[in-house]
């Protein structure tokens, strides 16, 4: 599938780009590679371009309480799904392994079939239900990709604050999983817990 991307986010392009598969463009993206514990979360979000939410952005560029804001927005005007990779997927699978596969599951869970996707990053997933083009750096330069990477780490950050009060030891509603101080300490004093990923090396080391 070769698509004429825009070099920016121009909505009017990225608009005319969905007319051409009848409204059925989705964007995926996806939050939590870096992390040393808890799923990877993977978003597609088919837009209706008629009701984009306003100033809407890549959800690294956003404070929390916007992406907080803009997923309510997104999730009322959209079609959406969100797919997750366990700890255990990842660790069997590896990490880029195991994302591809969760966007793929995103894509089919979708409520309306997408007609083309369009996937943050340099790999098109296989087991995609239409056609797919990866985009490097698409969630700074595409409207769909941009509102996949918010639903994708607002799921992810409310699941790991819940997950905080059910492993309480290790401060994940803080750091949400990533490598901080506090989470090595935890590690090595309380040991890995079921979200921790073990095939990643400093819980690997952790864990002698």
């Amino acid at each position: 599938l070769e698509l004429a991307l825009p070099a920016d986010l121009d909505p009017l392009a990225e608009h005319a780009l969905s007319r051409q598969f009848e409204g059925r463009l989705a964007g995926i993206d996806e939050a939590g590679r870096g992390p040393w514990s808890g799923p990877g979360a993977v978003a597609a979000v088919i837009l209706d371009h008629h009701a984009v939410p306003d100033r809407l952005a890549d959800s690294k560029k956003l404070t929390e309480a916007r992406r907080e804001q803009l997923y309510e927005e997104i999730l009322e005007t959209s079609f959406v799904a969100v797919a997750l990779a366990s700890p255990r997927e990842i660790d069997a699978r590896n990490i880029r392994a195991a994302t591809l596969l969760a966007m793929a599951r995103a894509a089919r869970a979708l409520p309306v079939a997408p007609l083309a996707c369009l996937i943050d990053g340099r790999d098109v997933p296989p087991g995609l239900p239409c056609p797919g083009q990866a985009a490097i750096k698409g969630d700074g330069r595409l409207l769909c990709i941009a509102a996949a990477s918010i639903v994708a780490k607002v799921t992810r950050d409310r699941l790991m604050a819940r997950m905080d009060q059910v492993f309480p030891d290790y401060g994940f509603a803080g750091h949400k999983g990533y490598g901080t101080a506090r989470h090595a300490a935890a590690l090595t004093e309380k040991g890995a817990c079921p979200l921790h990923r073990r095939s990643f090396r400093p819980v690997a080391l952790a864990l002698g």
